[in-house]
């Protein structure tokens, strides 16, 4: 058995265990509850009877005193005796409240429900009826349960909340720790490419040749360093967001099939942001190859810039096969992926450069057969 079935067993086994403890916590308690509530009926029952012997002995003296100790020594349980002429006595039960002779019939409806009334009758005659309720002792009980199960599910919500952060945390260091070493291994390879270019244009050949390695090497150095900003907090500057993009937008034109139509519309000539161009690239550049892996290398690729208020939304849309309604948040989850070799960690990179770094939002305004279009919304600059 390996680690991970092993992990499950043990999470099983676990829950299984959790689960009959509380169950029998639960049985526990409800069997007091029950047992408690008998216990109450029964002291009612003796001061039903000791009521009995009363009304028809009242000049009993040392049966009244019997009665009223009975009556004195319960302290808890709130009751009303209705006579049989309709007079009513109360006990245990707010002073204040009691002179209501509406708050009385609301509280013998309340107790009927709680307790079944009982009936105080003498040799086959009617003399009253006692209506009583729960004592504030079995009303606790009666909650307990919930207060217990509500109890267990923050502690459960608190566990919960503490191993999913922890295992965000592990997975963001082994994310950062990878791009670092990506963009440390990158480094060696690219200053070779700088020396051989400059090699090249030592020699007789066609100066656009060098040209264009030195966009390419430019494009690597740029790439190095994305990857060396993942992990730590990038500085933000005051940039325009339309020429910006319309960068992102121009080189990946010029590198995608003819068979890709772009289309690119601002409906402003200049807006300020705070941004790190390198990573806002990387997100138009994401986003824009995602569209195109959805057409399979054939479509439109359109990307809008508008202004809205405060903010200023960058719409990125495609005509690719869309995005299922139920999994408009889940793409953006690492390890979420439709094509057979990603990895899933494009759009939880963009996510995160977008709503971390650059304290905005991005999400999928719409999708459909037709395309899907990814929004994403930043705000103004001062």
């Amino acid at each position: 058995m390996n680690f991970n079935s092993q992990k499950k067993t043990s999470n099983f086994i676990l829950l299984i265990a959790s689960f009959v403890i509380v169950s029998l916590i639960l049985w526990n308690t409800n069997s007091f509850f029950k047992k408690f509530k008998e216990e109450e009926r029964h002291k009612m029952e003796i001061w039903a009877t000791a009521q009995s012997e009363l009304l028809q002995s009242s000049e009993d003296t040392d049966l009244g005193n019997l009665h009223v100790k009975i009556f004195q020594n319960n302290t808890s349980t709130p009751m009303i005796l209705e006579n049989m002429d309709g007079s009513l006595r109360t006990n245990n039960m707010p002073q204040e409240k009691v002179v209501d002779s509406l708050y009385i019939l609301k509280q013998i409806e309340i107790f009927k429900r709680e307790n079944t009334p009982i009936n105080i009758d003498y040799n086959g005659e009617h003399l009253a009826t006692l209506y009583y309720g729960n004592s504030e002792v079995l009303t606790k009980l009666k909650y307990y349960p919930i207060a217990l199960l509500l109890i267990i599910f923050l502690f459960g919500a608190v566990i919960f909340f503490f191993f999913k952060t922890n295992k965000a945390s592990e997975q963001n260091k082994l994310w950062a720790g990878m791009a670092k070493e990506t963009a440390h291994q990158i480094g060696t390879p690219l200053t070779s490419l700088l020396g051989w270019n400059e090699l090249l244009k030592s020699e007789e050949i066609n100066p656009e040749i060098t040209k264009e390695i030195e966009k390419d090497i430019s494009r690597l150095q740029n790439i190095t360093d994305r990857f060396s900003k993942i992990g730590s907090l990038p500085k933000l500057e005051k940039q325009d967001i339309v020429a910006e993009t319309r960068n992102a937008f121009d080189y990946l034109k010029l590198r995608s099939s003819q068979l890709i139509h772009f289309s690119f519309t601002s409906h402003v000539q200049e807006l300020p942001v705070q941004l790190n161009s390198s990573l806002y690239n990387w997100t138009i550049e994401n986003l824009v190859k995602n569209g195109i892996d959805a057409m399979k290398g054939k479509g439109n690729i359109a990307i809008e810039i508008i202004p809205d208020g405060k903010f200023v939304n960058i719409l990125v849309s495609d005509t690719g096969h869309g995005i299922s309604k139920s999994n408009y948040n889940s793409i953006f989850n690492p390890g979420v992926t439709s094509k057979k070799r990603g990895w899933g960690l494009g759009l939880s990179l963009v996510r995160r450069i977008i709503e971390e770094y650059h304290k905005g939002k991005i999400k999928v305004l719409s999708s459909s057969k037709e395309g899907t279009i990814m929004q994403i919304s930043l705000k103004k600059s001062e």
